[in-house]
């Protein structure tokens, strides 16, 4: 029989029905003792239900029987005739009194004096609001001032990954890492309600965005990327915003084992292939997960090198000391030479890097002049690692020697691995993979052809991923450590056994991850040591 999770509109208490495709079911909240009706439509079936804000919001995965279509319900307090009045009055007083700038305190700080001033008010208006009200008021006034207004559960959602408003009148979309893209409850009905939010989003970023500079590419203040428009000069439907979500907790190399991303043996090569300073770039196409690969990958650099990494939008996380993070900056007024006054870009940051003598250099993404620096530190013995917009070793090869980028062939011989990464669809579920791990050999001295070897590749039949037999890369590690081929094979192995220790033992947050492989690279028997013990103890015990 369907179930159903409702909300008790007075005191917003969790209630479980259960009830046939159709019919109407009488309900009792067990708290506040209010009754009420919840029809089970023949036609919608709930998928999930999970809390945003407890015990304020929740969101409803529903699904349409009949024309298959999946929907985003967003579910917060319903505010009676009496609560929206209190609140609006509230709301109205709070502006005039506020003497101080929210977004300038600490997020506790501006919490607790947002609390203090509306208990001023309550108390010097003589406003009489029971617990549960002023609870349910409380919310609505902090996911205006504190949070992002609408869109504030959204935002609260770990499972949504983009978030999309194409104009007003039109319902938002988000899509969700389970159920790919939903159709939400969410809607900005008038265009100036629309372009008034645009606008405080924008100012939320420290930016300003106007009717003679309609367009604006941001961060926002949790590390999300934001790409909005202004009104109809640009987007005819109106002011238009994509949120790009930030993860606080990374995705690393146990995860993406998890997720059969990469395997544990590509990524023990790829750990090999960082800690010895060979170059790679993470090739893929839109939303392949390249920038989230990247920063996995990083973790594998050891702990105490000098780290300088370039970006448009801040996204990477590492738990290293000695790192900088630089991103760049737009500019103002005229433009001189092609560019703002003031403005900063990939290609000035990549020079200064160069002179910051780091030994890992990591691009958020090249797509201009900057790759030809970049491949001028490759050169000359950094060890540099970004991504490109492309979807295969060709692609990458004609994207890299055409114009804007621009780079001369001999150059790119200093590229050592390309990792290709794709989104598709394995048994109905959207999935990213990682479609193949190249390696640039040489050229050809006669032909100019670039001669190149696949390591490893996915098998989209078998959904596991094949390791060709042959690697130049480990070939080079061998010989400058003076290893046997069977000494190298063990220590691919012996790291692929941790990877799967850490995935199974879910030893998955960045911090963890980065310690354990600082552990294995400082006594690495010591260390697999203990691993096999702490597994051979488990099989005993029967996990």
């Amino acid at each position: 029989m369907p179930k159903k999770v409702a909300i008790c509109p007075r005191c917003h208490t969790k209630i479980t029905c259960e009830g046939k495709p159709g019919e109407k079911v009488e309900i009792s909240c067990p708290n506040c003792e209010k009754t009420g009706s919840i029809v089970f439509s023949s036609e919608l079936k709930q998928l999930d239900f999970y809390p945003l804000n407890e015990p304020f919001a929740y969101a409803k995965i529903l699904k349409n029987t009949d024309t298959l279509e999946k929907s985003y319900k967003v579910i917060e307090p319903h505010l009676s005739k009496e609560e929206q009045k209190n609140l609006n009055f509230i709301w109205e007083t709070l502006i005039q009194s506020l003497n101080i700038r929210l977004d300038e305190l600490e997020s506790k700080k501006a919490d607790k004096y947002l609390r203090e001033q509306v208990d001023l008010i309550i108390e010097q208006y003589e406003i009489q609001l029971g617990d549960v009200s002023k609870k349910k008021i409380m919310y609505y006034i902090e996911r205006e001032s504190l949070g992002f207004g609408k869109l504030d559960p959204l935002m609260k959602d770990p499972h949504i990954e983009d978030i999309s408003c194409d104009g007003s009148g039109v319902s938002i979309f988000v899509f969700h890492r389970k159920y790919g893209s939903l159709k939400s409850n969410i809607i900005f009905n008038e265009a100036e309600e629309l372009s008034f939010f645009v606008v405080k989003l924008a100012q939320k970023c420290g930016k300003h965005i106007s009717i003679a500079e309609p367009m604006l590419d941001a961060t926002m203040p949790d590390g999300s990327r934001i790409q909005m428009t202004l009104s109809t000069e640009v987007t005819t439907k109106g002011s238009t915003f994509t949120i790009r979500k930030f993860r606080d907790d990374p995705f690393t190399p146990p995860d993406l084992i998890d997720l059969n991303t990469m395997s544990a043996e590509i990524l023990a090569f790829m750990w090999m292939a960082v800690e010895n300073r060979i170059n790679a770039l993470i090739a893929g196409g839109t939303a392949s997960g390249k920038t989230t690969i990247l920063n996995a990958l990083s973790l594998f650099i050891p702990t105490e090198a000098k780290i300088v990494s370039i970006e448009e939008t801040r996204e990477l996380n590492l738990p290293h000391t000695n790192w900088i993070p630089g991103v760049t900056i737009t500019g103002f007024g005229e433009i001189v030479a092609n560019k703002m006054v003031g403005e900063i870009d990939l290609y000035d940051l990549m020079k200064a890097a160069l002179r910051q003598r780091p030994e890992y250099i990591i691009v958020g993404e090249i797509r201009g002049k900057e790759a030809y620096v970049l491949f001028q530190a490759m050169a000359t013995g950094h060890a540099t690692y970004s991504t490109v917009h492309a979807d295969s070793a060709q692609a990458l090869i004609h994207r890299l020697e055409g114009k804007p980028i621009d780079i001369p062939r001999v150059m790119l011989q200093s590229l050592d691995i390309v990792s290709i990464h794709i989104t598709t669809r394995v048994k109905g579920k959207r999935v990213r993979r990682c479609k193949q791990i190249i390696e640039i050999i040489d050229i050809d001295p006669t032909t100019k052809e670039i001669l190149t070897n696949e390591a490893f590749r996915w098998d989209p039949i078998e959904d596991k991923f094949i390791y060709s037999g042959k690697s130049y890369i480990l070939e080079g590690i061998r010989a400058r450590w003076d290893m046997t081929t069977e000494q190298v094979t063990e220590e691919i192995r012996r790291r692929a056994e941790i990877l799967n220790w850490m995935k199974d033992k879910k030893v998955r947050s960045f911090k963890e991850v980065s310690k354990a492989i600082s552990m294995y690279s400082e006594n690495p028997d010591d260390f697999i040591s203990k691993i096999r013990q702490s597994k051979g103890k488990d099989k005993k015990e029967g996990k």
